[in-house]
Parts: C-alpha cells; structure tokens; sequence
C-alpha cells in the first residue's frame, strides 16, 4: 500500500490485506498532506472525486448536493482512508466519519492532520474485515484507489458489501486492466512523469468494471456504469470522462432501506 504477516505499522492482517502494500504506504504516511508531493495525484484527483459522491449521494438521498450539511446524519466509511484526504471533506460536508487504514502510521497522520483542522474524525487503524466482524455498518462506504491493492478482490468486494446499510451506497474508484492503463497509469505516471514511486501499482492486480461489477453483484449490491476519469494535461486537472480505459469510478447500492 515485506514479506512478513505483521508489521509494526499495521493492524493485524486479513485475508484481503496484502502486508507488502500496507508497508509500502506506511513509508510514505507523513507526505499525504503535500499537495506537491508523493501523493500529488490523489490531491489532483480529488475535486473530481468529490464532485462525484457528492452528486450522487445528494440524488440517491434526495438532497440538494449545494447545501451546507449535505451529509448531515448519514454514517460513512472511508476504506483504506490513508492520511485523510476524502474523510476531512467528507466531515464538512456534516456526515459522520470514521477512517480505516490498516497503516497505523497512516492513520496517526490523519488523526494530526484532522485535529489540526479542528474536525472530529473517527479514525482506526483495523481493516474492513475486522469492522464487518464487529457488525459495523455505514450509509456510505467510501472505496477509492483500494482494490487494485488488495490480495482478494472479490472477498475483499464481499466485506465491504456487508458493511454497507440496507438503502446505502458504496463508492469504488479505480484502475482499469488495459493496454492503454498500462502504457499511461505504470510506464507513464510512474517511469516518464514519475508522478508516483516506481512500484506504487501492479498492472495485473488491476481490476476491468466488469470484473468489479460481479464482485459487486455477487456481494448483494447493485453496480451502475462505470464512469471514466481522464486527465487534462493543458489544464493539469481530472474530469469525468466516457473513457474508462485507465481510470474509473462506479457507484454500487444496496437494495432495501426505506
């Protein structure tokens, strides 16, 4: 996000925590809040990401998305939060957030960070598995640039489904398996623009929305389109696209609620 089951700046693993990810994460925990740095993609992406729960969740739960408060008594999860870059904007826009990473050090960094910003933010260095055995359960679930990191998609896909509430929503963002995501996301990002650590992705461990739709299904949720994420570089800023070669997002619900 060593080879070894546990380290000293994780939370007991699980069966869809690859102990190597959470490792490469946690040496990069105290950069998350550099907008210039390590992480400057994810600072990048996240007006367009915003703008998509954002719209979504305002439609689902029939809420003017311009509203101060706009997830006002609604509880969300972030998945794999990192250092806290969409639960601090998930807290201001009134929901009630809890932050999970399986990365202490990430997690000690979000809890700074949000503190510093005067935000009360639940935060927990434990795994999604270890909160769907507690019986936890979330309105929104937040699942952004995680499932290419884990070790079991569709187990890890089955757990977050069950911690999401009877009428609630699940938000995944992710990298396609493509050529083209090959050539721009790994050769691209990482070896010509080195806008990210060599390493930081494993082209087969990325997932096609088909796939991600069938894990969705068969965790009782209902996947709608894919919706592509492409990069501006005149503009040096993300936008939602009808491409979905590379980068996408879905959104997924839990049928039932009232």
């Amino acid at each position: 996000m060593s080879s070894k089951s546990k380290t000293p700046e994780s939370a007991d693993t699980a069966a869809s925590v690859d102990p190597r990810e959470v490792a490469n994460f946690s040496a990069m925990a105290a950069e998350w809040w550099d907008p210039a740095g390590k992480f400057r993609p994810l600072h990048k992406l996240n007006p367009v990401r915003l703008g998509y729960i954002r719209d979504q969740a305002a439609s689902h739960f029939s809420r003017d998305p311009n509203r101060p408060g706009l997830l006002k008594d609604l509880r969300l999860l972030d998945i794999g939060c990192g250092g806290g870059l969409l639960c601090e904007p998930m807290a201001n826009l009134g929901a009630s957030v809890t932050g999970a990473d399986p990365s202490r050090r990430n997690i000690e960094t979000a809890r700074v960070h949000a503190r510093e910003q005067g935000l009360e933010i639940d935060y927990r260095d434990t795994t999604a598995e270890a909160l769907a055995g507690a019986g936890e359960t979330f309105d929104i679930v937040l699942n952004m640039e995680v499932v290419e990191h884990v070790a079991d998609v569709d187990r890890f896909i089955a757990t977050c489904a069950a911690l999401v509430r009877p009428g609630g929503l699940m938000f995944l963002a992710t990298l396609n398996r493509t050529l083209k995501s090959f050539a721009l996301a790994i050769v691209g990002a990482e070896y010509v623009l080195r806008w990210l650590p060599r390493g930081t992705h494993q082209w087969d461990r990325f997932v096609t929305p088909d796939e991600l739709a069938r894990a969705l299904a068969a965790g009782g949720m209902t996947p709608q389109a894919p919706v592509g994420v492409a990069y501006n570089p005149l503009a040096d800023s993300w936008r939602q696209s009808s491409d979905a070669d590379v980068n996408y997002m879905m959104l997924a619900k839990k049928p039932g609620g009232a």
